[in-house]
């Protein structure tokens, strides 16, 4: 079934395809990095308030090993976050039968498209939950392998209040989930990975759900399940044991049947970037489309962040709210310029995009508040793949590790620089590990925020 991008996002409505379209020219297809493997094809499901692009380095790891890019996806759920009560309904919101009706029109139509007569999952922490959900619902004929990445199997908490919680470990729907002798559903394969000690949604006190000193009833071991192949990674946190390199050899290794020939990404000589434009309503997380907002795209230079003259790309959404397609060097560090409706305008700062990708979706960030008040400019640095952990990483935000991240269990993706007037439009230096992005302050007057977004 030959389908164009623009009907597989209308058809399944949450599936985004990685890295071109169907009808690629052939010379973005020229840096094949490995030749090709034969694996069933992937969908990869993000968790709580997430959205696609965060599997974009785990893909271009798997492109990089001879993965087909036409067999590799990625789920955008509609309104990712889950319900505090699941049975009652709560704007911008899901349930847990949203999440599985979702995932499941997703599979259909990439099972459609690639003709393949199963399909493998990989879901991360809430993206786990559906891939559960689907295949114990009837759904396991679809799917060969299930790759369930740092997933509170067992709750985040097991307690007898709040069992509508979709996380609540006493609750009816981790109950139903993990009813029988076994815990998964035979002809699946399933894997699960996890922490060892550093998941701060597998900790048995319940601090990090806001009942300091009071027992959660989850171990660290939580995410394992009976049946499956279970793996813990070592000091990776919630969201590493997803998109750390060290998960992406198991989730490799587990669904093709042999060692990756290489961990690291392979650059293409041609980067073509595009996604969606979604919004927050109300301070809600959604991946629904935001028309009007306007997309400027700078090539702009490693050392101090400033332009290399003006625009290489720009481009305004219209209803579906995509933006692009821009082409870019694999060398180049960018700007990335969003301006969306009633929002804070964002200037986004990224290190060299060294593959194609059409799953680069942007959300303006979080508006200035009171704590901004005074401040001259306001620079954010975030690290959408994993959190910042001390004193396990290297952090340093202005020449200084950031007050204002947490020591231990990792906890903190984001951390605030607050730089007077005068000292707005200088360059701010944003390391995490190996990885340094220089951003300007612009001027929090002129309602603009700047963030220096992590790819690591």
């Amino acid at each position: 079934m030959d389908l164009s991008r623009r009907t597989l996002l209308k058809g399944a409505g949450a599936l985004s395809l990685l890295g071109g379209y169907f009808d690629t020219p052939a010379w973005a297809q020229t840096a094949q990095a490995a030749p090709a493997v034969d694996i069933p094809p992937i969908l990869f499901v993000h968790g709580n308030g997430d959205q696609a692009p965060l599997w974009v380095t785990t893909i271009w790891r798997m492109e990089s090993n001879g993965v087909q890019r036409e067999r590799l996806f990625a789920i955008n759920f509609t309104d990712p976050l889950a319900r505090n009560d699941d049975k009652v309904e709560q704007a911008g919101r899901s349930s847990t039968e949203d999440a599985r009706r979702e995932l499941g029109e997703a599979i259909k139509e990439l099972k459609q498209t690639t003709g393949a007569a199963r399909v493998a999952l990989v879901g991360n922490s809430r993206g786990g939950n559906a891939i559960r959900n689907y295949i114990k619902s009837g759904g396991g004929g679809d799917v060969s392998h299930a790759v369930l990445c740092g997933t509170p199997n067992h709750g985040v908490y097991a307690w007898d209040d709040g069992l509508g919680n979709e996380f609540n470990g006493r609750g009816p729907f981790l109950r139903g989930l993990n009813d029988g002798d076994s815990e998964v559903t035979a002809g699946t394969a399933f894997l699960t990975l996890r922490s060892d000690g550093l998941d701060k949604y597998a900790q048995a006190d319940g601090r990090f759900v806001g009942k300091a000193g009071t027992p959660t009833n989850v171990t660290t071991d939580g995410t394992a399940l009976k049946g499956a192949t279970n793996l813990v990674l070592g000091a990776v946190d919630h969201r590493e044991t997803a998109f750390h390199p060290r998960a992406f050899r198991e989730i490799y290794k587990f669904i093709a049947g042999r060692e990756p020939s290489r961990i690291e990404i392979v650059p293409e000589t041609i980067v073509r970037l595009s996604g969606l434009v979604t919004g927050t309503p109300g301070g809600v997380q959604t991946n629904r489309p935001v028309s009007g907002a306007s997309v400027d795209v700078y090539h702009v230079s490693t050392e101090t962040g400033e332009r290399m003259g003006g625009p290489v790309h720009s481009s305004q959404t219209g209803a579906d709210g995509r933006w692009g397609p821009a082409q870019v060097d694999p060398g180049w560090s960018l700007e990335i310029v969003l301006a969306s409706p009633g929002a804070v305008t964002t200037h986004i700062y990224r290190s060299p995009f060294p593959r194609s990708s059409d799953i680069v979706h942007l959300r303006a960030a979080r508006p200035l508040g009171a704590a901004d008040a005074g401040a001259g400019a306001v620079v954010l640095m975030s690290r959408p793949r994993g959190y910042f952990g001390l004193p396990r990483d290297v952090v340093l935000l202005d020449g200084k590790e950031p007050a204002d991240v947490k020591p231990g269990v990792p906890t903190d993706s984001v951390t605030t620089l607050r730089l007077p007037a005068a000292e707005a439009g200088r360059p701010v230096v944003a390391i995490f590990n190996e990885e340094r992005i220089v951003a300007r302050a612009w001027p929090a007057s002129e309602n603009r925020i700047a963030v220096a977004e992590l790819t690591y």
